[in-house]
């Protein structure tokens, strides 16, 4: 009908899953160092009561435009190549990974009073770059490498501690070798990164 308006894309509801999709955001960008612990408490508990893409998209527009409102008709997106992601929680539990597995390009884990213990020495690599996002709230994760790869330490201590890669192993780096960029923050727990032989 003529006189029938359009629902306010704004006014929305939102799922479960956006809400979840936001607060990585805010995760990662505390680890980045872009906001601190009380800005990351305040946004996450915003994210988790917004009702609405008009709450819920303002949380993240200072940092990466993630959310937006609903748009009316569906979007139409471009092809892009299909990025390698996987997400891990270990609440009051542990994440293990060890043996033959696949690296993906983007790892991100969050121990909260629990673990996570990585094994990289005989995994492949989703990229020759891959970043691997660790986030310790009174928990812990140890991260171990061979001697052929290279890290980049980025991670964050606050009354915890990110550090490595360590061990009697030395690095044999060259070209061919994979990157792992290690980043997070560890917030009364750590992150060590530890070089071992295969």
């Amino acid at each position: 009908m003529s006189g029938e308006l359009e629902p306010d894309p704004a006014r929305m509801r939102v799922s479960d899953a956006q809400r979840h999709e936001v607060a990585e955001i805010l995760r990662e960008a505390a680890g980045d160092g872009r906001i601190d612990l009380g800005e990351l408490d305040e946004r996450l508990e915003a994210t988790f009561a917004a009702k609405t893409y008009a709450e819920l998209a303002p949380i993240t527009s200072d940092l990466t435009p993630v959310v937006a409102p609903a748009p009316s008709a569906p979007a139409i997106r471009s092809p892009q190549p299909a990025r390698s992601t996987e997400r891990r929680v270990a609440i009051m539990s542990g994440f293990k990974r060890s043996g033959t597995w696949t690296v993906p390009e983007h790892l991100t884990v969050l121990c909260v009073m629990g673990g996570a213990d990585l094994d990289l020495r005989q995994a492949t690599y989703a990229a020759d770059e891959v970043v691997i996002t660790v986030n310790a709230i009174m928990g812990g994760a140890s991260i171990v490498v061979g001697p052929h790869t290279r890290v980049i330490l980025e991670g964050t201590g606050i009354m915890g501690d990110y550090s490595g890669p360590s061990g009697l192993v030395a690095a044999e780096l060259d070209d061919t070798s994979p990157t792992v960029r290690v980043r997070g923050v560890a917030i009364w727990g750590g992150v060590s990164v530890e070089r071992k032989h295969g």
